[in-house]
Order: C-alpha cells, then structure tokens, then sequence
C-alpha cells in the first residue's frame, strides 16, 4: 500500500506531538504497522523509483545456465554469439523448458543491459577552415534507359557546412581521384586535409597503420594534401560526410533521376549542391557562403597541370588481340596478339600502349563483368594485310550496309585498296 505524502506527514507531526499511535491509526484509517513505519522512518529522502524485483518461475531455474552461456559469448565471433532464439531452443531440447520464448528474450536482454561496456559517446567536434571530409553512398538512377546501380561521393566542408557531389561508377581509386578533382576544380581550391575511412579507394588503415594505393599517393602529392583515416563505424569522426551522403540523396535523388549520361548527371547533382549551399546555413547560424569564405582563404591553391586519374597495368594480349582488365575484355587489334601491353585504367576509359608509349587503342571503360569492348578501326590493318577475311570479319556488321555490298564485290586487290582508303581516312 502506498501512503500519500500528506498522510505521511501528518504521522509524523501528530507522533511528533506526543498522540497515541494507536489514535493516530483510527484517524487516519491505517493499520499500526503502517503508522509505526512512518514514525520511526530515521530517512525521508525521496529514494530512486526503481522497479521493484519479481520473481520470473519459468526461467530463474535455469537463469544460471543462460548466463554462463552468454558469458561464454563474450569470447566468440559478433556473427556467432546466441541469439535468445537459439538459447530458448537450446533450453527446450537439452533442458526440457516449458516455459514462453518472451521470458528468455526478457531475460537475455536484461543480462545483456547489465553487461553492456559503456560506451565513450559522442563528442562534438570543431573542425578548422580548409579541413574536408569525403565518403562514398550508394544510388540508382537510369542511365541512357538503364537502370544502373552508381556511387555518389560526397565531399563537405565541416567548417562552413558546404556540400558537393559527384556521381561515379565505382569506388575504386581512379573513380574517387577523378570525382576528387573534380570536385577541387568545382570549388576553386584544394582543402589542406581530407578525412577518409577505409571505406573508400584511398587507402586501408590497420592496427593503427595505414597503407594508401598508389594512385591515391600520386593524386595527394599532385595537389598537397594531407590525409587522416578514421574508423568507418565511428559516423562521429566525420560525421558531416556521414549527414550529407543521406541529406543529398534524399534532396538530389528522389525520384530516381533518368538521365542519358554521366557527364548529365553530375552536371544535374552541381546544379543541386549550388542551390542547397545558397540556401543552407553553418552550423554557427551564419550562411554557408559566408563561412566558406573562411575555408576558401584557408585551402591551398591547385596545381597548373591537371592531375590524370589513371592505373597502369602491364596486360598480356590473347591470339585475336583482347586483353582483360577487371574482368572486360579490349580489342587492342590482331596485329598487337600475343604481346606484352600496358593498360592505362581510367574512370571512363582504358588508353592501351605498345612499346615505348605507342598508343594502340582507347576504348570506352566496361563496368559489366565479361563485356567485350572494340574500336572496329583496330581490325582495318589486319584486314589489309588479309583482304579475303573481310567475309567473316566482325567489322561488317559496323559498317553500312551498301559499302559491305561493295566491298563483298571487290577482287582482293580492290577489297585492299578499299580498307587501306578507309583506313586513312579514319
């Protein structure tokens, strides 16, 4: 029974004054039990109002075995750790429970609140001027009809709150040192220090070492910046980034934008950022353009040269001239079969060269495992050095139809002259 305040303080005064507890019981309609708890209570401070233990009949019987079980959790792998699910089936089969399944999850979640590690929160952070983060989201949009899965990049600036964005096709490293240049080139200047995680083509970090990709390397040194890797599941270390990869999606992407390019996308995700920026405010309250005049003055000054996002990669050529770079195949052409070549990887293209720099072929960038990908020029020399071939070549079906007409009506003289004119004049 809980007692009123009033009521209890009446107890007191009237046991102060010298009343029977007896009578002061009849007055107040309460037992002398209660009356003498009151009176003698040496502590009225209010107390916590914690729950009050109950007593759960169907699991306490077995609540030590639970807890050893999950105590002995604590050593195993997060994926392979019992899941009050698998504890109520074990206790079911090994120790014949009857009871319900909510009294062992109950019981699970209790044991684990008590045991959970503190942890050490969130603080807020004050970032410098010309400090950037950078972080990658996933989106789909329809490219040219397709619809296509893409990677947003975002890069902020936390000191003024500024946002910009970039659309790309993937996150490996020559797509996030083009988008990044691209992005610095957007802005005017190059930020002093960027904020990765290992989530990103940049570089790893492990047991407090980092290892970058070259390509990454390269592209700091070009423009002078430094670089800082933080834990990917500590949204705090860079959480500006973290806020506008889900506020520019939300903003930009919705609806799924159909666009026929690239290139039209990134020009539509620039208008966007332009407008939210115009509109946006810093954290102190002032406007973004205001505050990012503090991080402009504060970054560096881009290079005179242009910075080429490329990977190069020595590739071996197959008997029709293909070599294979991330899992697509590029028609360097049957007169370069068999050889040694390298491959220049870019975001949109792979440049391939012979020997002392020849340019053999540039062909378009592949992002469907196992495409096959050919300039049909690079068939022609072949071609003229074996005219008669031209019946079953591929290039026919390249070519309008009344010139293959033509050509089919030629001698193998004719048919050379015909390739080799072609030929030179492509």
């Amino acid at each position: 029974m809980t007692v009123p305040l009033d009521t209890r303080q009446d107890i007191r005064e009237m046991d102060a004054a010298g009343v029977p507890r007896s009578e002061i019981a009849r007055r107040l309609g309460l037992s002398r039990n209660t009356v003498a708890k009151y009176a003698d209570a040496e502590d009225m401070s209010p107390a916590a109002p914690l729950p009050q233990e109950r007593p759960h009949p169907a699991t306490d019987a077995h609540a030590a075995w639970i807890d050893s079980v999950l105590e002995a959790d604590l050593g195993a792998p997060r994926k392979q750790r019992h899941t009050a699910r698998r504890i109520y089936d074990r206790l079911v089969a090994e120790r014949g429970y009857g009871g319900s399944y909510s009294s062992v999850r109950r019981h699970v979640a209790a044991w684990r609140r008590e045991h959970a590690r503190g942890g050490d929160g969130y603080l807020e952070l004050e970032w410098a001027p010309g400090t950037a983060q950078a972080d990658f989201g996933n989106f789909r949009a329809v490219l040219a009809g397709v619809p296509t899965d893409l990677k947003l990049l975002v890069v902020t600036l936390p000191h003024s709150n500024a946002r910009y964005c970039v659309a790309t096709m993937s996150e490996r490293s020559e797509c996030l040192c083009d988008g990044l240049a691209s992005v610095f080139a957007w802005m005017g200047r190059a930020p002093h220090t960027l904020v990765l995680d290992n989530a990103t083509g940049a570089g790893r970090m492990s047991r407090g070492k980092v290892t970058e990709s070259e390509l990454f390397g390269l592209f700091r040194a070009h423009f002078r910046v430094s670089s800082r890797y933080c834990n990917p599941y500590s949204g705090n270390e860079k959480g500006s980034v973290e806020n506008a990869v889900g506020f520019l999606r939300r903003n930009l992407l919705v609806p799924e934008p159909r666009v026929g390019s690239l290139a039209e996308l990134s020009a539509l995700l620039r208008d966007g950022c332009d407008r939210l920026n115009a509109s946006s405010l810093a954290r102190d309250g002032r406007p973004v353009a205001e505050a990012a005049r503090e991080d402009l003055a504060a970054m560096l000054a881009l290079p005179a040269a242009p910075f080429d996002a490329v990977r190069w990669e020595r590739v071996r050529s197959d008997p029709r001239g293909y070599v294979e770079v991330c899992g697509s195949s590029y028609c360097a052409g049957p007169a370069w079969h068999d050889r040694w070549l390298l491959a220049g990887v870019r975001a949109s293209s792979v440049e391939i060269l012979a020997d002392r720099g020849r340019r053999v072929a540039e062909l378009p960038r592949s992002w469907s495992p196992g495409e096959v990908v050919r300039n049909p020029l690079s068939l022609v020399p072949a071609l003229v050095a074996r005219p008669r071939a031209f019946g079953e070549s591929t290039i026919r079906r390249d070519m309008p139809p009344a010139l293959v007409e033509a050509i089919d009506r030629m001698d193998a003289a004719g048919r050379r002259r015909a390739l080799r004119a072609i030929e030179r004049a492509c």
